[in-house]
């Protein structure tokens, strides 16, 4: 069951890495040879899935994922295109980061372990377990009151 889990994930983050390769791959310089282009697609689609694999396997500790995966892949890109591939780049790395935390969120990621869906005083999601059917932790079951008014 996990390993299913864990292979739907794994191919969920695929389909994000190839969107994002997707939107941008013909912007890749278009004035260099042809064997600059094949090796310049195959350096940018290997950033993209290297991102969206550490994104899923650390995602709470990889701070900017858009801003590393765009460092990483910019001197592909002509100066001209460098703000549409910035802007790809961040809407997908975006929509896979809110896939995660939903995934983290219901359970799916941390052997299935359900997290409290209220903040700490920082702002960061809480990090205990949930009462059993429950949404909150022993902590802040007095949100769940609230929520149900």
């Amino acid at each position: 069951m996990i390993e299913e889990r864990t292979l739907q994930l794994q191919h969920c983050m695929y389909q994000y890495s190839r969107a994002i390769y997707r939107s941008i791959k013909d912007l890749i310089d278009p004035y260099s040879d042809r064997e600059s282009q094949i090796e310049s697609r195959r350096a940018v689609l290997e950033a993209c899935e290297q991102t969206m694999e550490r994104l899923a396997k650390d995602p709470l500790y990889f701070a900017k994922p858009d801003r590393a995966l765009f460092q990483d892949i910019r001197r592909y890109f002509p100066i001209t295109a460098q703000a549409e591939v910035a802007w790809a780049v961040q809407a997908g790395v975006t929509a896979a980061s809110t896939f995660i935390q939903e995934q983290i969120e219901s359970g799916a990621l941390d052997g299935g372990v359900a997290r409290c869906r209220a903040t700490t005083r920082k702002g960061k999601p809480c990090q205990r377990t949930p009462l059993p059917d429950r949404d909150y932790c022993p902590s802040h079951q007095h949100l769940e009151a609230r929520a149900a008014a």
